[in-house]
């Protein structure tokens, strides 16, 4: 048998690394962040304590990476050309994609939203002095501050063609509390949505708040 490429390596230490994440995620959801321990995460990944200390440092660490993986999942194409502008297809692509990975991973964030209500878990994790959390490669306190500026840039340049009376910050707000209030509302109910009903949303949404 031939040793292994080091692009197999890289593809073994992938699956691990995915396979101790997806029991951390079910085990801190289900059993609670605080009380599930190394060991319980390791011994039901089917590996050993040592092993899981190869690839995270502890449940912070673990938490992190999760997040990691799955904040930059949504947020990685919010500026697809990279040139810190916000354009009318970007935002559209992006509602568009919120909303699919929402659909089609409902359970996921439905664990990873019970977790970070519990006490404590976002004051720990989402310490912006101290954060391991990254979104695209970048810390998150500087991740958050290009967001909210180039969304804030978004808004604005809408004034130029609504005018005077137009206000982009209540327009934000309302935005991105639309967002937020359909994604808790879906991951925690067990209502039943038609199936054309994502289309509609993401069509409305992008017909109110767009701009070309």
């Amino acid at each position: 048998m031939s040793p292994r490429t080091p692009q197999q390596f890289r593809e073994i230490r992938e699956e691990k690394m995915t396979l101790i994440m997806d029991v951390a995620l079910e085990h801190f959801s289900n059993v609670g962040f605080h009380a599930t321990t190394i060991n319980h995460i390791a011994r039901h990944a089917g590996i050993s304590k040592g092993l899981l200390y190869n690839y995270f440092r502890s449940k912070e660490d673990l938490l992190a990476a999760i997040l990691n993986r799955s904040l930059t999942g949504i947020y990685n194409d919010f500026d697809s050309d990279h040139d810190g502008i916000l354009s009318g297809d970007e935002f559209e692509n992006f509602i568009r994609k919120v909303f699919n990975i929402l659909r089609e991973k409902k359970q996921f964030w439905k664990l990873l939203f019970r977790i970070m209500l519990q006490p404590g878990v976002i004051e720990n994790v989402f310490n912006v002095k101290n954060s391991s959390v990254k979104i695209s490669g970048m810390p998150l306190g500087e991740f958050s501050e290009k967001f909210m500026s180039m969304l804030v840039d978004f808004f604005n340049r809408k004034k130029e063609t609504l005018g005077e009376d137009y206000d982009p910050v209540a327009e934000m707000f309302m935005f991105s509390n639309t967002v937020k209030g359909f994604f808790i509302t879906y991951i925690l109910t067990d209502e039943i949505y038609p199936d054309d009903y994502f289309e509609i949303m993401i069509n409305a949404l992008i017909k109110r708040y767009s701009v070309k």
